[in-house]
């Protein structure tokens, strides 16, 4: 409370050893004179009507009928702007502090699907919004007019049990494709589930199967070691989230890239996962580009001699292309164990290693091959690197390796993805 009882504590631990849980404390006077929280803590004389979503692990598309849905049954909403520039993040304004206070303490931590979109929130420095229209990022609805699309019934859907998003709505995201089912992890027995909402599915699909592609299907990456990147390569990497259609590097802008996606979702699970990765010495910067499509024009050789552009529509390394196939994906960040799997019987450790030097990556730490059936053709396992970035590189480098088996007609396409287990 007062300067004096400071000077007696100092004075005190001073002369004699103060202990706290074991461990000696020592005293010393600080520069502030008084305690001051930030204002974007949990103090409520700091809080704020407008929260900052961070929605982890997007799984599913996240749109204002999601935030809504989850939001308003806690405190009144008025307006929610998304954007997508550092992973998927939105701004909350409700009609009062002591309504976003309580959406902070209500939903903070809490997942929107079983297993994924989890939140994190925080004050916002903003103290209001400012919407300019209606859409499926942004929404006033203090001005209903503000909107051309029928709502719907986006408004009476309050948060209700649900295993997954239902089917897609007549306002939802164009073609009806089929639905990509839940990843058999995420399945739980109805006891499990906790309230979730129910909201369309993404689709499995690519845009050459149904024509037209959503908007916002198209990412921007810059960042690309201009030596050691090409089309392929970063095909490697980005198919891992989603199918890829097109890749082009931009001849204005070195070490930058347009990758058309299957679909939006596929767009936001790469911005998600692999905005802020390293690789070969870079940082990639990940976001959604404005461009509805990758338009072949400007084509020039690359570094490695390869072309600046490449059509990936109907490539079998697409690994979204029926649902049966989508649900199988394990969708990870990227971390410094590798999932391996489609390769010959044949293959050894020795074998890796060689791949990692011909290509050369840093070689790996660990190496574990699974039991396979008596009647298996093809053998799996994990390869553990030093770090995460050296498992990136290596991925990129590695996936889709065609390995020749001596008087074997087809070689075998080596497929890669970032395992779930984070050690061998």
């Amino acid at each position: 409370g007062n300067i004096d009882s400071a000077k007696e504590c100092v004075t005190f631990a001073a002369d004699e050893p103060v202990y706290i849980a074991g461990q000696q404390a020592f005293f010393n006077y600080s520069t502030s004179k008084r305690i001051t929280r930030p204002g974007n803590t949990d103090d409520p004389s700091g809080g704020n009507k407008v929260l900052l979503l961070s929605i982890q692990n997007p799984l599913y598309p996240i749109t204002v009928d999601v935030l809504y849905t989850v939001c308003n049954p806690v405190g009144k909403v008025q307006r929610i702007v998304i954007f997508k520039r550092n992973g998927i993040q939105a701004m909350v304004e409700f009609e009062s502090v002591l309504c976003a206070q309580k959406a902070k303490a209500a939903l903070n931590g809490a997942d929107i699907y079983a297993g994924c979109c989890t939140l994190k929130i925080e004050y916002a420095r903003p103290t209001r919004l400012n919407v300019i229209r209606n859409d499926n990022d942004s929404w006033d609805y203090t001005k209903p007019y503000l909107g051309r699309r029928d709502r719907g019934k986006g408004r009476q859907r309050q948060a209700i049990l649900g295993e997954h998003p239902s089917s897609f709505r007549h306002d939802g995201y164009g073609s009806h494709g089929p639905l990509l089912p839940l990843p058999s992890r995420y399945r739980m027995g109805s006891r499990d589930t906790p309230e979730l909402v129910a909201y369309p599915l993404p689709q499995a699909s690519s845009s050459y199967m149904h024509g037209g592609n959503p908007s916002g299907s198209v990412v921007m990456v810059s960042g690309l070691h201009q030596l050691k990147m090409n089309c392929s390569r970063v095909f490697n990497l980005f198919c891992l989230y989603g199918n890829i259609e097109k890749v082009k590097f931009m001849k204005t802008i070195p070490g930058t890239a347009l990758v058309e996606m299957g679909d939006e979702y596929a767009v936001e699970r790469a911005v998600t996962h692999l905005n802020n990765v390293k690789l070969f010495g870079k940082r990639l910067n990940v976001c959604v580009s404005k461009q509805h499509s990758v338009v072949p024009s400007q084509i020039f050789e690359l570094e490695d001699g390869t072309s600046s552009y490449k059509d990936f529509a109907m490539s079998k390394n697409n690994r979204f292309t029926s649902a049966g196939q989508a649900s199988k994906n394990i969708i990870q960040p990227p971390s410094c164990v590798l999932h391996y799997y489609n390769v010959p019987l044949c293959v050894t450790e020795e074998t890796f290693t060689k791949l990692c030097n011909d290509h050369e990556v840093l070689t790996f730490i660990k190496y574990k091959v699974f039991d396979a059936k008596p009647s298996a053709k093809t053998l799996s396992g994990l390869l553990e690197w030093e770090c995460k970035t050296d498992a990136v590189e290596a991925l990129t480098a590695l996936n889709h390796y065609q390995i020749r088996v001596p008087n074997g007609s087809n070689p075998y396409t080596l497929k890669l993805c970032f395992s779930t287990s984070s050690h061998l």
